[in-house]
């Protein structure tokens, strides 16, 4: 029985000094829409990624961009702790034809990650259709949201078959879009959180309070599918108003806020971060 006793010391000893496992950190992501700036200083925008201790990347294909400056700026970020998703996507991709442009993309990166060593491949697919800026979105709504959900189920497929995640971006306000068609009945906000691997709100506002109520119901989606969101903000010039852009209150203002977002929801295990728009009005914003 002493033995016992002793081995089972030993054993809770051993248990309690060893270091718990560390939690995933939750993303700090941004879009960087011109890859052209990769091509012209690497360096210069992998050091303010770095600064800014981004550690998700969206980057736009471009296929005038060499694809071994791709793989040049992924392997090197990944070694700075970022990954990066392939970027793309347009209004016109739920038009009768817009398939194209989708497969195209499809095309390219099942080249590009057949060719690329392991440090340099994609971590992931994120797509930024906005079907709303689409003229069929006024014309015939009906239609156009079912030709969105076809492209995100053939988009879903197609990462699948290239072993990626797909992501894609959201207004806050999808949770106001009914649909009731082949892929269902519901809300088109739940839809594409069920369909997708993380979806990003374009929760575009610059006070927290009105960023966690308009993101709560995605959050509680996401809880309801095992999916997660990251609330993206903007600091791009807007002539939308100024309550939409953090481009008039700087990045100070912005940073306090996102903590905010961050603690409201800190909870939560479909909270997954926040992101912010795009890497081209960061880089200018004041402080």
């Amino acid at each position: 029985m002493k033995k016992i006793i002793i081995s089972l010391l030993v054993l809770l000893l051993a248990a309690a000094g060893s270091p718990a496992e560390a939690a995933s950190p939750k993303d700090q992501a941004t879009w960087l829409w011109n890859p052209w700036m990769i091509v012209n200083d690497e360096a210069g925008t992998l050091s303010f990624l770095e600064s800014k201790q981004v550690n998700k990347v969206y980057v736009q294909i471009d296929r005038d961009v060499p694809m071994k400056v791709y793989r040049s700026f992924i392997e090197k970020a990944a070694a700075k702790g970022m990954s990066v998703y392939a970027l793309d996507g347009a209004p016109d991709w739920v038009a009768p034809k817009g398939y194209t442009n989708q497969n195209q993309l499809v095309n390219w990166l099942s080249r590009f990650q057949s060719g690329s060593k392991a440090a340099q491949k994609f971590s992931g697919i994120h797509l930024d259709v906005e079907p709303y800026l689409y003229s069929g979105w006024t014309t015939n709504r009906a239609a156009t949201v079912k030709s969105y959900q076809a492209l995100l189920t053939r988009a879903k497929t197609s990462a699948a078959s290239l072993n990626l995640p797909l992501e894609a971006d959201m207004p806050f306000w999808f949770d106001e879009i009914p649909f009731k068609n082949t892929y269902g009945k519901g809300l088109l906000s739940e839809w594409v959180i069920a369909n997708t691997a993380s979806v990003t709100i374009m929760a575009y506002r610059d006070q927290a309070s009105l960023i966690n109520e308009f993101v709560k119901n995605e959050i509680t989606a996401a809880e309801k599918y095992g999916k997660s969101i990251v609330v993206g903000v903007e600091t791009g010039q807007t002539a939308e108003g100024d309550a939409i852009s953090f481009y008039e209150e700087g990045e100070v203002a912005m940073l306090n806020e996102l903590a905010a977002v961050k603690a409201y929801y800190e909870y939560s295990p479909a909270f997954n971060g926040t992101a912010v728009h795009h890497v081209g009005s960061w880089m200018t914003l004041q402080p």
